[in-house]
């Protein structure tokens, strides 16, 4: 490589010694048995070295990217390096859709799945939820099939953080198409949210918090076309007067459409436009997932560090995700209210703060986002998972000469 690769927000430059993009299967299943450690880059959207290796970095990109809809079962196959907004196209011309959907469309399905990527909701999970089944090249080249229902180990395949294999392709569940429509609520009172946090992020079928952790709070409410209309008026909040960006200054033609225009399901539930720049552009991101029923407490300590955070963050956001069965998703086993960050690009500046929201946080047994800033301690974690042990031996099952791995498998998942 001239020169190198790097992540979308700039921050990661990829160690990679060489970045390949091979047209076929068999090319891809050369460069997995080639004899050196390989990892495999999406879309570019992660905030660490989850996807950095030593060794050679594959994009799929060049690969078949074939969308297939299957109506009688309700499922779709889509190749892994799909793009969000591209199976998105073909779900609606099919009269289908799926549950959920994350805030921006340009990420890679496998990608999104491998991370514990999520949307927001009550009754849906991390995005892995409506995976049936994963199709994958393994260390020694051979493809494998892992399904749910079929294979006792599935719920450890999905969000695997890419060390199980080279995720070819994917089958989803689908359903039918719905529309939503879209309210921004501004002015929040701080103390009626914590208050009445749950009731706030139950009002409509997705709904996003944006705060500064100083000032009054902005709700962002995506109700499906049919469902109760939403009222906060009840919280003091207001009716936005126009549309809005998450981040106050950026321009509003990025995000999706508001004021309560329905629009399909795929053009309101993420909060930017596909085809635009998501959010800022020029920042870095975590998250932390903690217990749904401590998450008062949790946004109460997070408000008591407000000052210190106010520097160096950009937009906070909060959202619920449900409980999903996946061994490594940062919602297994339980419901939960997921904290981001979108700090400004300055990571000397952004560590220490990240340092003291992790302190804040860690009597509530926060679970970081696996693609996002985090410092947080590998036996943190492990105590957190209850099938983390199973995921380790899964994980030398499926790679035992360690071809996947890379800095951060190694630290989490020490041979």
């Amino acid at each position: 490589m001239d020169a190198k690769p790097t992540n979308w927000a700039g921050n990661v430059e990829f160690a990679a010694r060489a970045l390949h993009r091979p047209a076929s299967v068999e090319r891809l299943r050369e460069l997995v048995t080639g004899g050196d450690r390989v990892r495999v880059l999406g879309s570019g959207h992660s905030f660490n070295r989850i996807a950095d290796t030593t060794g050679d970095l594959i994009s799929l990109d060049d690969l078949p990217r074939a969308v297939e809809v299957d109506s009688a079962s309700g499922t779709v196959r889509a190749g892994a390096a799909t793009r969000f907004a591209e199976l998105c196209r073909v779900l609606r011309r099919h009269g289908r859709a799926l549950p959920n959907l994350p805030s921006t469309p340009h990420f890679t399905l496998a990608g999104a799945y491998a991370t514990g990527t999520h949307g927001s909701g009550h009754t849906g999970g991390t995005l892995a939820a409506a995976v049936r089944s994963v199709e994958l090249i393994t260390a020694d080249g051979e493809t494998v099939t892992v399904a749910r229902g079929a294979d006792d180990h599935f719920e450890g395949t999905v969000v695997s953080l890419g060390a199980l294999g080279v995720v070819t392709a994917l089958t989803l569940e689908t359903c039918p198409a719905f529309e939503v429509e879209q309210y921004v609520h501004e002015g929040l009172p701080w103390p009626v949210l914590l208050d009445h946090l749950g009731e706030v992020l139950g009002a409509a079928y997705s709904v996003s918090v944006f705060t500064d952790w100083s000032g009054p709070a902005r709700v962002w409410v995506k109700r499906r076309v049919g469902d109760p209309l939403p009222d906060l008026s009840w919280t003091g909040a207001r009716p936005a007067d126009g549309p809005r960006h998450p981040i106050e200054g950026m321009p509003t033609a990025n995000a999706t459409e508001q004021r309560g225009v329905p629009g399909p399901w795929d053009e309101r539930l993420p909060h930017f436009r596909s085809g635009f720049v998501p959010s800022v552009g020029e920042e870095l991101q975590s998250e932390y997932f903690v217990p749904a029923e401590r998450a008062h407490e949790a946004a109460g300590a997070l408000r008591e560090i407000g000052p210190l955070l106010a520097p160096v963050l950009q937009v906070s956001e909060i959202r619920t995700v449900a409980a999903d069965p996946h061994w490594l998703s940062p919602a297994h086993g339980r419901d939960s209210v997921a904290f981001h960050f979108t700090w400004t690009s300055d990571a000397g500046a952004v560590a220490p703060v990240l340092l003291r929201v992790e302190e804040a946080l860690a009597p509530f047994d926060a679970r970081p986002h696996w693609g996002k800033l985090s410092s947080t301690a590998p036996e943190a974690l492990s105590a957190s998972y209850g099938r983390w042990e199973e995921f380790r031996a899964l994980l030398h099952r499926f790679d035992p000469e360690g071809v996947f791995r890379n800095e951060t498998v190694d630290r989490y998942f020490p041979r």
